[in-house]
């Protein structure tokens, strides 16, 4: 095994300036470990010669790869993305606290994270991914310490999915650069695909105030039918809680809850006529003294998949998902 990183190629060009005050996401297409190696190895390189520290989240076969070529460098820290639990909705709180140690005193970090596409748990846990890589520019968008690279690895996908996740990113890297990528949604709209219909049969009830027994001891029964873990419901009902105590606080006074299985998965949704502007909500750990406000949060931490879609004259749709299997 290599015990030092490769030296650039001879003749190769230079990565273009980072601009002052811009966060960097790029998005790494590969095939194959050796194009891995190639374009990871070669962001660490980067970084090292910047003496920027590196986080790097990707999937156990990878972290062995990298680690055998990169020894105990100890600007490269490892971390488990594992940990951050299946709900995308957890990772940028995840990378911002991963980056937020490292850069520790103001040093420059980078990050590779590769996401899990595949296996993926359904499609709305891919469509939540993507949303996911679309968010992170938003989140780190005033962060001109950090960059962050995201391989990719399109074999045997088509090329709509690498189209999808390509216009999540501004940059692209290739051939030992970083270039803008045409491919990136500009207009800052990013265009949800729409949620499944619900499967037959489902359970529906209205709620408004006074109703939060009633939801918990409804959502409790048929979670149970359809084969959620006792330890998943408790959590199940505390989410529940959370977002239809928000509908009713900040939706109208009432809303719509439907329940049903699918696949391995047991959903409720929640619909009500508010609308939440704040695309971060939930998806940012709130301060300790923070008052209220934790709703969503809180339903990230303890279900497997959240998806929200609001629009200020359509209302809001909140979904909650948990895995029957475990």
């Amino acid at each position: 095994m290599s015990t030092a990183l490769p030296s650039k190629p001879s003749g190769a060009p230079e990565p273009a300036e980072q601009a002052p005050g811009e966060f960097r996401h790029e998005l790494y297409p590969y095939r194959g470990e050796d194009q891995f190696l190639t374009g990871t190895l070669g962001f660490i390189h980067e970084a090292l010669e910047a003496d920027e520290a590196v986080v790097v989240a990707v999937p156990p076969d990878k972290t062995s790869l990298l680690q055998g070529e990169l020894a105990d460098e100890p600007a490269v820290t490892f971390v488990d993305s594992a940990t951050a639990g299946p709900n995308p909705g957890r990772l940028i709180a995840a990378w911002t606290a991963w980056l937020a140690q490292q850069g520790d005193g103001g040093r420059p970090v980078r990050g590779i994270g590769e996401s899990a596409w595949r296996p993926a748990r359904s499609a709305g846990h891919l469509a939540e991914l993507r949303y996911h890589e679309w968010l992170v520019n938003q989140a780190f968008a005033q962060s001109p310490a950090y960059s962050m690279l995201c391989p990719f690895d399109d074999a045997d996908q088509d090329q709509s999915a690498l189209q999808a996740v390509s216009r999540c990113h501004p940059l692209i890297r290739q051939d030992g650069q970083y270039m803008s990528n045409a491919e990136y949604l500009t207009d800052g709209v990013y265009p949800f695909e729409a949620l499944q219909a619900p499967c037959d049969p489902y359970q529906e009830i209205s709620y408004t105030d006074g109703d939060l027994a009633a939801i918990r001891s409804k959502v409790s029964q048929c979670a149970a039918d359809a084969g959620v873990p006792e330890q998943q419901r408790a959590k199940l009902a505390v989410a529940v809680t959370e977002i239809a105590t928000n509908s009713i606080r900040h939706g109208g006074g009432s809303g719509t809850m439907r329940t049903w299985a699918q696949e391995a998965e047991f959903i409720c949704e929640f619909r009500d006529a508010g609308y939440i502007p704040d695309v971060m909500a939930g998806r940012i750990r709130p301060p300790v003294d923070q008052i209220g406000g934790r709703g969503l949060w809180l339903a990230h931490q303890l279900c497997d998949l959240v998806q929200i879609r609001s629009e200020p004259d359509r209302g809001t749709t909140v979904r909650l998902h948990m895995d029957t299997a475990r």
